[in-house]
């Protein structure tokens, strides 16, 4: 069978569990919590189909499951296995009937984001269509750049995890956490570095079926297009909910880059007087 169909049928059947799991618990976070997972296992389906023996599917396999534990330890750690729903969807619930919001979870939260977790792995289809194409230099930076991406991400993953358990701890001691949210290490440069990053290593997964191909016009790259979108809107709604919480977040907003790694305002405009 092509692999393709082999992947489109798997993405029918993890979509059918967690729009009925979200409906037997009235937890929205399923997607969530195969999020680090289902990639794997599509990147890992054209490597198979490609009998394991071709060198650019195995990479990308490779570097696909280093990205799935990665971030599975990282969501692990947070709670996130723990039944604890994200809690941007009882905000959200708070602003729609219920209707309103179990026609957003079954095509949106549901539908559309198994879509772009099948999609940023279809690179891989690519890399399986022209797998003639030998193994070559290109290959090699462009893998050396995913672990780069996913090392900073670890880096920027790490940082918030510090400050979250040291806020935790200045809370449980009756103080005032000051700064109230991280600012420090990469969120200097970036007020989502993971995110920036995260992203980074699925446009970097496209380059492998460009290389393939010999072009830079695939379709595939659909999916690491739609990430970005997904995320941009992801990181509005969740920046107008921690404005909400901490005014002075506001000002952070006005010198950190939103995304894209920069120096701050704030050391540009020192910089200029100096």
């Amino acid at each position: 069978m092509n692999p393709l169909f082999v992947a489109l049928y798997t993405t029918a059947g993890v979509c059918l569990f967690v729009w009925i799991a979200s409906l037997i618990t009235h937890d929205h976070s399923w997607v969530d919590r195969i999020w680090s997972i289902i990639p794997v296992a599509y990147v890992w389906i054209f490597a198979g189909a490609a009998g394991l023996g071709n060198a650019r599917l195995d990479v990308m396999a490779a570097l696909v499951t280093v990205w799935g534990a990665r971030l599975t330890f990282n969501f692990a750690r947070k709670g996130g296995y723990s039944g604890v729903e994200d809690y941007r969807w009882p905000i959200l619930r708070g602003r729609m009937s219920r209707w309103q919001f179990e026609i957003f979870n079954f095509f949106f939260i549901v539908i559309w984001q198994n879509i772009i977790l099948l999609l940023i792995a279809l690179p891989a289809y690519t890399a399986y269509e022209h797998r003639s194409t030998p193994f070559g230099n290109w290959d090699v930076v462009i893998a050396v750049f995913f672990l780069g991406f996913t090392i900073a991400e670890t880096v920027a993953d790490q940082q918030q995890w510090k400050f979250q358990n040291w806020k935790k701890a200045e809370k449980d001691a009756g103080r005032e956490p000051s700064p109230r949210f991280l600012q420090t290490g990469l969120w200097r440069f970036s007020r989502h570095p993971n995110f920036f990053f995260e992203q980074a290593q699925w446009w970097t997964l496209f380059s492998f079926g460009v290389v393939a191909a010999g072009s830079l016009w695939q379709w595939t790259v659909a999916g690491a297009f739609l990430l970005t979108t997904l995320f941009i809107g992801s990181t509005i709604f969740t920046e107008s909910i921690t404005k909400s919480r901490y005014p002075e977040y506001a000002e952070y907003q006005a010198r950190v880059s939103p995304i894209i790694p920069f120096p701050s305002r704030h050391a540009e405009s020192a910089a200029t007087a100096s």
